[in-house]
């Protein structure tokens, strides 16, 4: 009789597989980038990045949705690394022009929240650009208990953020100058109208 071990399947049950078991190699011209992801990496950190994957390879596969519509595959995670690779000669030479990608099936909303909790877990962020997507989010109808579960984020922190896409739609279209320091005003004896304005509003 066999062990239990050695009769379980690699999927068992519910037969779900994980999209890094899908890893397909996408040629860069194909991949595109998305427009709202708000990880920053500095660049001493992209110098190092390369490094790592000069050395060591890609160890990682970049995580896309397929537009089936243009062919095109958008990046939900690993935008450095295919930036990399579109950057680096060397690597983009060894490399042959393929980026190793595995693909999710999911809708913007939903790509967006991929999107932040893989860069949540281990990045920086860009604040007046998750301040963006949390009001475009909101503006999609995606409710608060939505933004907090799938962005990973407590009520506080939303609030902030809400507060300061808030005001920066409020104030987008303003234009704001330092005020000038305030003239001499010099009353003209001649006008005994102005003298009066003037002396009541010092003595008030």
């Amino acid at each position: 009789m066999k062990k239990k071990e050695e009769t379980l399947e690699l999927f068992p049950e519910n037969n779900y597989k994980s999209p890094v078991y899908n890893v397909i190699a996408v040629p860069i011209e194909k991949v595109c980038a998305n427009d709202y992801n708000p990880n920053v990496v500095a660049p001493p950190e992209m110098k190092l990045l390369e490094l790592s994957i000069w050395e060591d390879g890609f160890t990682m596969p970049c995580v896309c949705y397929y537009d089936h519509e243009n062919d095109k595959y958008i990046i939900v995670d690993g935008f450095h690394r295919y930036t990399v690779l579109k950057r680096s000669k060397r690597i983009y030479e060894r490399e042959k022009g393929l980026l190793p990608v595995v693909v999710i099936d999911k809708d913007l909303s939903n790509r967006i929240g991929s999107t932040i909790r893989h860069n949540r877990a281990r990045g920086t962020h860009n604040v007046d650009l998750m301040s963006h997507i949390v009001s475009e989010l909101d503006k999609a109808g995606m409710s608060d208990q939505w933004i907090m579960k799938n962005i990973g984020m407590d009520r506080d922190e939303l609030l902030r953020l809400k507060q300061i896409s808030g005001l920066a739609e409020l104030f987008a279209d303003k234009d704001f100058t330092i005020p000038q320091s305030r003239p001499v005003y010099n009353i003209d004896p001649d006008n005994a109208e102005e003298a009066q304005v003037k002396t009541e509003k010092n003595e008030e």
